[in-house]
């Protein structure tokens, strides 16, 4: 064949179905093959669906290593002492350590009695309940561990379903990889719920037996144990025997696991329950207005609920140091009070303090429920079941119940009322004044808030009177406006016309007139006296001539109140409170520096890291034992100058002459420096006392909270400046008797104190009402102007006269020269007593 002849053959190029394509219809001919992949689509399916329905949803295990119980958080006061506590659930945190071995293994013997040897899940039950759910109607049964239970109750809901079931186990396992068993067994017993609003096993001890849990005995531990299964039904007076027989099967089964003998099962087994009563938390009723006002500043930086945050109130678990003092807390409540009963006098029944529903019986609860109560004496708080006869029926929120003698006419069921105990089941009425009023304690040097007591009792009427009461101060403002006076060149010596004082106001408003509380004018006198006596005539001048802007200026400064510039605000027209007032006192004795009035000292995290304020410093060395020779600390002082040093001390040292001579001399007895400066508003409606002393001033206020007269005997200085007297009377004690220190630049000089006049030759003496008294000046303002000794005992006064000195050797005695070397040896003994006259 010629090699070179054309052929017919073609090529056609094909793109290959062979390789993995061709092996796998291979491979799909092999039965194994089809079975395998049915099985993989299979478990693929699954997965989906699985993550779809639970693991897409599903919290992550890893949150319980940093996982922080909510706690509440705890106040504690001025030494440390824990004295309230926000917190709507029972909650005590406890260190694996801390739990007593026996109770660990009472709740292992009811709960999980492998938990230590499991992974987390026990499959054997699982299988056993999901049998008798499916061949049952009633109740899903559980069959989890104690590992579970943690997934559930902090991880998951409370839903019964299969789903909730499976994810318990899915996040059981993880949880066994994420923590140690005794972190898992830390976490359930600090969080179960076990009735009575407690969570975790130490506020269960101390709701149910009012004890630590490291104080309970055997059948007292199995019977905490009982609980998980049903908390609420355990704990009721009703299902006691239902209660028992559980609490004596978990006996028995410690004794099967080996961890108590029989012999002290049995003796367990043999105790009543011996549940307490159901109670509040333990904690002294005063200062409730004090901790509600800490609480509500605490919202404020922090939040109320978790979802604020990590340092939330009621979640938190923070502690709070504040500057409550428990002994002048104690001191106030009971001043205010005795106060409050001495105005209410013998008027009789009013009102009831509230009214609850009586159709159904459930009178009990819903007095226990109303939070209601009282601390005062032996007072009890009571509801009125029915009346009967000239008497009542009464009932008590334990359930007690007892018999009114001499039931008023209006009262009438569900009346809630407070009574006292005559004896046996008889009760005798006693009535909460309707007045209320407030009263704050507070250290003048820093603005720390020493007490606050808001009304009668916090648990009757929350509202609080010290920090919410707007009210007119009266003549208390008074001090401020004569410090404007001081301020714009007048003296405490500077005279002023105590006479009918008229203003035009346009024509809208006329003329005002204004007049003295007691009627009258006393004509030309002292800036001192005008103040002593609380002259309205007097104020109004020195306002008007100082200028009512800058008037309100300074009540502004001292965060008084904001007010417009009218003259009728310089007699206390414009409201205030009585925390506003203290502080402004405060600030008078701190030399015009400003004081911000605080409650709280420092906020600590559960973990004790200090959180607030911001600033805190740790004071380095001040709790050593021994002095280090090292120079002791120096604070500087805090806060801006609002009033000017020496203006401020003569405001302070003309207040003391209210309490020697002026409105109230009532506090004189007390017999140590003291200022301060009584109040009483038109109508009367309002009574105040505001002063202290250099290192306690304390600020009253007494009214009914919608504002009405309270009697024309009504005044600051017989009804207000008496509690603070019962107050000081007791407080004081054991205090030293400081003088109230001058600031640079003020001068010390004997005047007249009717006339103002510069004295020479007479000296002060011990009478409040003497002729010569030292007045405070600043540098360059004292009286030129002089008056001798002669025309003082004309005027019938009858001054000390100058000291003499004799010489015994030559006889010689009140020559010129040495009458003034007696003087100048009298300047030098006084400026050494009053530490220097500058």
């Amino acid at each position: 064949m010629d090699d070179n002849a054309p052929t017919n053959t073609s090529y056609k190029l094909t793109r290959s179905a062979g390789g993995l394509w061709e092996q796998l219809q291979v491979y799909w001919q092999k039965r194994w093959f089809r079975i395998a992949s049915y099985a993989l689509a299979a478990m693929l399916a699954f997965y989906l669906l699985l993550w779809a329905l639970v693991l897409r949803t599903m919290p992550d295990a890893e949150a319980l290593v940093e996982y922080q119980s909510p706690l509440p958080t705890v106040v504690r006061d001025i030494d440390g002492e824990p004295f309230h506590s926000y917190a709507r659930e029972r909650r005590v945190q406890l260190e694996y350590a801390d739990f007593p071995p026996m109770l660990i293994r009472a709740y292992l013997s009811a709960e999980d009695k492998n938990f230590f040897q499991h992974g987390g899940i026990d499959y054997v039950g699982i299988l056993v309940a999901i049998y008798d759910n499916l061949t049952s109607t009633g109740r899903s049964r559980g069959a989890s561990t104690i590992t579970q239970q943690v997934a559930k109750n902090l991880l998951l809901t409370n839903e019964y379903s299969y789903t909730r079931k499976i994810k318990e186990a899915i996040l059981a396992y993880r949880i066994e990889n994420a923590l140690t068993k005794q972190q898992i067994l830390s976490l359930y017993m600090n969080e179960i719920a076990l009735g009575r609003q407690a969570f975790g096993v130490e506020a269960a001890s101390q709701a149910y037996f009012g004890k630590s849990a490291d104080e309970l005995q055997l059948h007292e531990m199995a019977f905490l144990a009982a609980l998980p299964k049903a908390p609420e039904k355990y704990s009721r007076a009703k299902y006691e025997s239902d209660a028992i027989a559980r609490r004596n099967w978990i006996l028995g089964e410690m004794v099967s696991n080996g961890w108590v003998s029989r012999a002290k099962a049995d003796e367990a087994r043999a105790m009543p329950l011996g549940l307490i009563p159901r109670q509040a938390q333990q904690f002294k009723n005063d200062g409730g207005y004090f901790a509600e006002e800490v609480r509500r500043l605490l919202i404020e930086q922090f939040g109320e609920t978790a979802e604020k945050g990590p340092y939330s109130v009621y979640a938190g678990g923070l502690w709070v140091r504040s500057s409550l003092h428990p002994e002048f807390q104690e001191l106030t409540t009971k001043a205010l009070r005795d106060g409050l009963l001495r105005y209410h006098g013998g008027r009789g029944w009013t009102k009831p303090i509230a009214t609850i529903p009586m159709d159904d019986g459930k009178w009990q609860s819903r007095l226990a429920s109303s939070n209601i109560g009282i601390s005062y004496s032996n007072w009890r708080i009571a509801v009125a079941l029915r009346k009967r006869g000239s008497g009542a029926e009464i009932g008590f929120a334990d359930g007690d119940t007892g018999v009114l003698n001499a039931a008023p006419v209006a009262l009438k069921a569900g009346d809630i009322i407070a009574v006292a105990p005559l004896g046996g089941r008889a009760f005798q009425l006693r009535t909460v004044p309707e007045v209320g009023g407030g009263m704050v304690v507070q250290n003048p040097v820093n603005g720390r808030v020493l007490a606050m007591q808001g009304g009668f009792d916090s648990r009757i009427s929350s509202f609080n009177r010290a920090t919410q009461a707007q009210r007119q101060p009266g003549s208390t403002i008074k001090p401020f406006v004569y410090a404007t006076a001081l301020e714009n060149g007048m003296t405490p010596a500077s005279i002023i016309v105590d006479g009918p004082y008229c203003v035009w106001q346009g024509a809208s408003l006329g003329q005002k007139c204004f007049r003295n509380f007691s009627g009258g004018g006393a004509g030309p006198q002292t800036m001192r006296w005008g103040l002593e006596q609380s002259r309205n005539l007097m104020t109004v001048r020195a306002a008007n001539d100082s200028g009512m802007e800058n008037v309100t200026n300074t009540f502004r400064a001292v965060s008084i109140g904001d007010y417009p510039p009218y003259l009728s605000y310089a007699l206390g027209a414009g409201d205030t409170t009585v925390l506003k007032m203290t502080n402004a006192y405060s600030m008078l004795v701190n030399h015009g520096r400003e004081l911000k009035p605080t409650l709280i000292d420092f906020v600590q995290s559960r973990n004790g890291k200090v959180i607030w304020p911001k600033d805190w410093k740790a004071c380095q060395g001040c709790n050593m034992k021994d002095w280090d020779g090292k120079p002791m600390p120096r604070f500087k002082p805090a806060g801006k100058q609002v009033l000017d040093p020496v203006t401020s001390y003569q405001v302070v040292h003309m207040l003391e002459g209210v309490v020697q001579r002026g409105t109230a001399t009532i506090l004189r007895d007390l017999d140590r420096p003291l200022f301060g400066k009584t109040g009483t508003t038109n109508g009367p409606t309002n009574v105040w006392f505001v002063g202290g002393s250099p290192n306690l001033v304390a600020g009253v206020y007494l009214g009914f909270d919608q504002p009405r007269n309270m009697g024309g005997y009504a005044q600051g200085g017989s009804i207000a400046a008496p509690i603070f007297k019962q107050f000081a009377r007791q407080a004081y004690v054991g205090m030293p008797k400081l003088p109230f220190t001058a600031p640079e630049g003020v001068r010390l000089v004997r005047i007249d104190r009717k006339t103002g006049k510069r004295v020479y030759g007479a000296w002060p003496d011990d009478d409040p009402k003497g002729a010569v008294i030292w007045e405070a000046f600043a540098a360059e303002t004292e009286p030129k102007r002089s008056i001798r000794q002669d025309e003082l005992e004309k005027r019938g006064d009858k001054p000390k006269k100058k000291a003499t000195t004799t010489d015994a050797a030559s006889g010689a005695g009140g020559s010129g020269q040495n009458s003034g070397a007696s003087a100048n040896q009298r300047d030098q003994e006084f400026m050494t007593k009053e530490g220097g006259i500058y």
